[in-house]
């Protein structure tokens, strides 16, 4: 690169520097954080009591403010169903929405909103009584499919059901607690919706968990994530890195509870993960320790998963995908530097 073209990549960099972004703003005058959550879904965000909020949607939330405004508690955090969700954002009542929530085209290219990183990677599947001696979903023909409104689940049971000639009738609820409950009644012979809620629903909501399968098939990709709005590449770039400093905690071996006594390696990468080497918090509008206060306030990514849906919580979910890139997974961060 030329003289001339190191100085405009400089002046770029300054002006990108000099405009922190109108969300980042807001968040900062009103002293928190406006995270869209579900109504309710244990493991990924669920209210408990003294309005508080638990799950890995929700540690996601946490993370953000303690990097933008030092303390992870100052978040509001609002329930939306799957039919509020889009239009909450939209209008600006939500600062991003974390509340599983599945990545597609569609979403990403029609609504206004850009989809930030990966969270969680699911996919959707079905849950059946065990009294009915199905193994597989290509034994469901012209059952009845309880399912939830506005969401990806619907269309995906109608492709499978078209697929294999399956002839299956979609019973469609407004709220996901809507669709369980009609299905442990006997209003329909199956539930569908993301693995993971399946097994929030047999292991939370079931009369007698060990009545209930999973089946096997996984009939869609389901990449969970949160989403902002467009028009905002400061706020967008905010999110993202968080997102990723939990990822890349992880990878560097950094939890919450060593972060500190961590901070004086002279690992470079550790360096720049704690502020005490490049600044990399400038580049974003924040300061230099925005991803250490992050791990500092819910852990690494890993932590995080393993606290919320991992074999340390209720559901108990295998890792899978969801492992690091290194351990054969799919979470691959970008790296912060």
């Amino acid at each position: 690169m030329g003289v001339r073209g190191v100085l405009v990549l400089t002046l770029m960099l300054l002006s990108g520097l000099a405009q922190a972004g109108k969300v980042l703003d807001g968040i900062k005058q009103r002293g928190e954080l406006r995270c869209g959550v579900s109504t309710g879904v244990m493991g990924f965000s669920a209210p408990e009591a003294g309005n508080r909020w638990k799950g890995l949607d929700v540690d996601v939330c946490k993370a953000l403010a303690a990097a933008v405004l030092g303390k992870a508690e100052k978040v509001n955090y609002t329930p939306l169903t799957s039919q509020q969700r889009f239009a909450a954002l939209k209008s600006g009542q939500v600062d991003l929405l974390s509340r599983n929530t599945s990545w597609t085209l569609t979403r990403d290219a029609s609504l206004g909103f850009h989809f930030v990183a990966v969270t969680y990677f699911d996919g959707q599947g079905f849950l059946i009584p065990k009294k009915f001696k199905v193994t597989s979903a290509r034994q469901l023909k012209g059952a009845q499919v309880c399912v939830q409104a506005g969401t990806t689940t619907e269309k995906n049971v109608a492709d499978y059901s078209r697929r294999h000639q399956l002839n299956l009738k979609p019973v469609v609820y407004e709220t996901f607690e809507a669709a369980f409950k009609a299905f442990f009644s006997g209003r329909c012979q199956v539930y569908s919706t993301d693995v993971s809620g399946l097994a929030v629903v047999r292991n939370k909501e079931a009369p007698k968990p060990d009545d209930y399968l999973i089946l096997p098939e996984l009939i869609s990709k389901e990449p969970l994530g949160p989403m902002v709005r467009r028009g905002d590449d400061e706020w967008l770039a905010i999110v993202r890195w968080t997102i990723y400093a939990l990822l890349e905690a992880e990878e560097l071996g950094l939890t919450q509870a060593n972060i500190d006594k961590r901070k004086a390696e002279s690992d470079p990468a550790i360096q720049r993960f704690v502020g005490r080497g490049e600044d990399m918090g400038k580049l974003l509008g924040l300061d230099k320790e925005w991803a250490l206060r992050a791990v500092k306030a819910v852990g690494n990514y890993g932590e995080i998963f393993e606290r919320n849906v991992g074999q340390g919580s209720s559901l108990k979910l295998q890792r899978g995908l969801n492992r690091l890139w290194n351990q054969g997974g799919l979470m691959y961060p970008p790296p912060i530097r």
